[in-house]
């Protein structure tokens, strides 16, 4: 056995976004307050904190004052307080602003940012507080001890070739030891797809569902737009009834625009493609007129939890917790999730706390987390729209009825559908009887490089970067299967769904045989191959730490 550093601490946090970050400042906070010391550990799989965060973002302010002093407060960089807030309805020959809003839509006083500067200064506040962060640190392994309990985790190995065999700079993973383990890592988190599995967190639950966001940072001539203008478009390129979504367009300071396309990942086309999407739906001149004269600066990619209060596992065991999107904390209508991970992560700061005290950090004292967040304005916001996404499924327009409903009755809704697998809603080429991606957009999807960008553009102003003598970090499952399903069945959906070319169906010219061509490198952590490829034919592991984009304002 390879000889290993093993590192003991009171607590381990696995991720350095929002709610991580909450958490370590929160419970260093109230471990202060209480007399009692205890060690913090932050690991973040990014070279750097931010460098792995993307968000729209437009975040409700208020929950930070629960967690910050008011000098801390003062200095979050929020980019600009919302000004103008407009809902517009796109078809492909025109637009109508909506007069009014949707009641879930109203951003009045929040405000624009880039989250990943919010977690570089909420970084900043944990480490003053004692908090220590470790950044560039994959961990791909829960620990477990004698009984079966949550130990703590063990950094990936490096010096690995991708072969598997080790090489003279190989260097066997740091294996960190920890009274209680809090996930935070984001959507579809690999330790946390294997808590779930192992402990059954998922029982009973509506399966999650996802959507994708791909998104764009412009800088624009002065005057495209005004800084603290929010414009959230629906319709127009996602007309398809399986096609769930819509558009944002931000205007930033220093004239910037952050604009992107989010859509529902349980659509059935299996060639449907979100990247393309939207450089479509940025052509519609609604779109298009906020970029002329303009340059692309920043681009990225992330995935999102979208299926609700009913799809969220049990976030709690043994000497672990869960936290963020890890756990689905997200309010589907109004597509925001920062607020909720921030809560979600002081509810479980007070839970290690409680549990510190009593001695005891079993699920009957971590059970007080639950209880936390229940009494929140989590369950607040989610609990009565827990049906909401499974409603969508049919479509916009009855979809929207329904969701109506909800919002009148708190949630009740008849003959409400369960909430299906992403990769399961796909359709085989042969059963899909819909208009395909490419032919409805047919002359449209030929990019200008002016406005419009193909997905390898992408990868490169995300500075996505990893070592291509590692491990692959995207494994296919199984190879035969792949080819015969993933490939013959589906024509590789997984092609078409990854934002950044990292799946390429080649075709050999003399046989016409059909095989996957995998370009890890170009992968921007997004994970929607292992959401959306059919039978779960792609799993997503972590890379070497520091692997990866490299956001700075997304």
């Amino acid at each position: 056995m390879d000889n290993q550093d093993v590192i003991s601490t009171d607590v381990l946090i696995v991720g350095g976004g929002p709610a991580g970050l909450a958490t370590a400042i929160e419970l260093a906070n109230n471990l202060k307050q209480n007399g009692q010391e205890k060690r913090i550990m932050l690991i973040e799989k990014g070279s750097s904190i931010g460098s792995h965060i993307l968000s729209g973002a437009v975040i409700r302010p208020k929950v930070f004052q629960s967690l910050l002093t008011e000098e801390e407060f003062d200095g979050i960089p929020f980019d600009s307080k919302v000004s103008t807030d407009v809902t517009v309805k796109l078809g492909s020959g025109g637009q109508m602003e909506l007069p009014f809003h949707p009641p879930y839509m109203n951003n009045e006083g929040n405000y624009i940012a880039s989250l990943a500067e919010v977690c570089r200064y909420l970084a900043k506040i944990a480490e003053g507080k004692g908090v220590e962060i470790y950044t560039g640190f994959s961990v791909d392994d829960m620990l477990y001890d004698a009984d079966g309990k949550v130990a703590g985790v063990k950094t990936k190995d490096t010096g690995v070739d991708h072969n598997g065999e080790k090489q003279k700079n190989y260097q066997a993973g740091t294996v960190v030891e920890a009274d209680i383990t809090i996930l935070a890592e984001g959507t579809r988190g690999s330790l946390t797809k294997n808590v779930i599995t192992r402990f059954n967190l998922d029982s009973g639950k509506n399966p999650q569902i996802y959507s994708l966001g791909v998104k764009e940072i412009w800088k624009v001539p002065e005057g495209n737009i005004e800084a603290g203008a929010v414009y959230h478009t629906f319709g127009y390129p996602l007309e398809d009834k399986s096609e769930f979504g819509g558009g944002f367009i931000y205007g930033l300071t220093d004239n910037r625009v952050a604009l992107g396309l989010v859509v529902g990942l349980d659509y059935k086309d299996p060639s449907f493609d979100t990247h393309a999407a939207m450089q479509v739906w940025k052509t519609h001149p609604y779109v298009s007129k906020f970029l002329e004269g303009g340059s692309v600066v920043e681009f990225g990619a992330k995935t999102l939890p979208e299926g609700g209060w009913n799809s969220m596992p049990k976030y709690y065991e043994d000497n672990l917790m869960i936290v963020g999107d890890s756990a689905g904390f997200l309010t589907t209508a109004r597509l925001k999730g920062v607020h909720l991970a921030i809560r979600s992560g002081i509810c479980a700061a007070r839970t290690a706390m409680s549990a510190f005290t009593k001695g005891d950090t079993t699920k009957e004292t971590l059970a007080e987390y639950e209880e936390r967040v229940n009494n929140s304005f989590i369950y607040k916001e989610m609990y009565p729209i827990r049906n909401m996404r499974a409603v969508m499924n049919d479509g916009m327009i009855l979809g929207g009825l329904k969701m109506g409903i909800q919002l009148v009755t708190g949630g009740t809704c008849l003959f409400v559908p369960k909430t299906i697998a992403d990769a399961d809603e796909t359709q085989t080429l042969s059963d899909y009887k819909g208009i395909p991606f490419a032919e409805r957009f047919a002359g449209k999807l030929e990019w200008d490089k002016k406005i419009t960008f193909d997905k390898v553009t992408g990868v490169f102003h995300s500075k996505a970067m990893h070592d291509e003598h590692q491990v692959p970090h995207l494994v296919v499952t199984n190879p035969e299967q792949f080819q015969s399903s993933n490939i013959e069945e589906y024509g590789m959906p997984v092609a078409a769904a990854c934002p950044a070319e990292v799946y390429e169906l080649h075709v050999d010219r003399k046989s016409g045989a059909k095989s996957l061509r995998l370009h890890a490198e170009n992968c921007v952590h997004c994970k929607t191959c292992d959401i959306k490829s059919p039978n779960g034919g792609i799993t997503w592991t972590t890379p070497y730490g520091g692997d990866g984009p490299e956001y700075n304002y997304m």
